[in-house]
């Protein structure tokens, strides 16, 4: 790799202002999708069903938030994802959108989403999107992203929350169960990072970002991406433990647990040139894929009632 001064240049024809897909990638919609699908899980899988129009106004306040989130830690790490390949072609470092029009989206969306929110729906879910994006921004984006290397395991609380937005705008309340939901994508957010993270460890490197693999080695990282995934096997399978799954989740989240185990076994051994490359890799694939299917699971179940229903809970057995 190149020293650390090395940034990737804006193209030579940029122009400030941007145009809508520029506006648009700052949202960050293949996050913004995943946000609102976990949203979507925890606002079926509630024991009340919300009218369609307000669920859909719900829906869209959950996408906009995330998305205003998105813009906000695009205009704040600017200065680093000018120095990474992997962001390079994002809007402010290509030049087609100054760190001051970021900047004003991204809080013009958070308020509004916030305000529409509490308005159309209930002010409980609009506190809890408040929540999210403010931990999001202030805490991960400002703080913990430069600070420590725990950055993405005390960060990945945000990215966790939208199944209890999801849930308190269907109920108003929070339960175990949206919970118990958001401690599953809590546990899965530090193996699925850091397989990434040790693909793109160089590149953390030269942005003097402490992700773990840059401040504590490969091997140690795998260590812990073991450790989590031991922890999320089981735990992706108390929801049908708590009468919020059926026997379906049952199964084939303990199925889909044991698999993530088997990439992250597989992750663990492999340390070597590009077959530890390639294996780190394959993880962070197959934990998008899991994480998809352990909620897609719970939502045919919920939604259409797929699989027979959920168990009884374990403290009613």
């Amino acid at each position: 790799m190149s020293d650390v001064s090395q940034t990737y240049a804006p193209s030579l024809d940029a122009v400030p202002g941007g145009e809508v897909g520029d506006y648009w990638e700052l949202l960050k919609p293949r996050v913004m999708f995943l946000v609102v699908f976990t949203g979507l899980v925890g606002l079926v899988a509630a024991p009340v069903h919300m009218h369609p129009v307000l669920a859909i106004a719900a829906l869209l306040c959950i996408a906009v938030g995330s998305g205003a989130a998105g813009a906000l830690n695009m205009w704040f790490d600017s200065d680093i994802d000018q120095r990474m390949a992997r962001t390079a072609s994002r809007p402010i470092p290509q030049g087609k959108v100054t760190e001051s029009e970021a900047l004003t989206f991204g809080a013009v969306l958070s308020v509004g989403a916030i305000g529409c929110l509490g308005l159309m729906v209930n002010w409980l879910s609009a506190g809890l999107l408040a929540l999210t994006i403010g931990f999001y921004v202030f805490v991960y984006t400002m703080w913990l992203k430069r600070w420590t290397p725990q950055n993405i395991v005390i960060g990945g609380a945000a990215g966790a929350m939208p199944p209890m937005i999801g849930w308190a705008a269907a109920t108003g309340s929070i339960s175990l169960d949206p919970i118990v939901l958001f401690l599953i994508i809590f546990i899965w957010t530090p193996p699925h990072f850091w397989a990434l993270a040790i693909c793109r460890s160089k590149e953390y490197e030269r942005a003097g970002v402490p992700m773990l693999p840059v401040t504590h080695g490969d091997d140690h990282t795998r260590n812990q991406i073991l450790a989590y995934s031991l922890l999320l096997a089981p735990l992706g399978c108390v929801p049908s433990l708590i009468g919020l799954g059926g026997m379906l989740y049952l199964v084939s989240s303990a199925v889909l647990g044991l698999l993530f185990v088997a990439f992250a076994i597989h992750c663990w051994r492999t340390r070597e040139g590009q077959d530890a490359y390639r294996a780190a890799k394959q993880l962070f694939a197959y934990s998008v894929l899991y994480l998809f299917l352990l909620f897609a699971i719970l939502l045919v179940e919920k939604g259409f009632g797929v699989g027979g229903g959920p168990l009884p809970a374990l403290w009613t057995i």
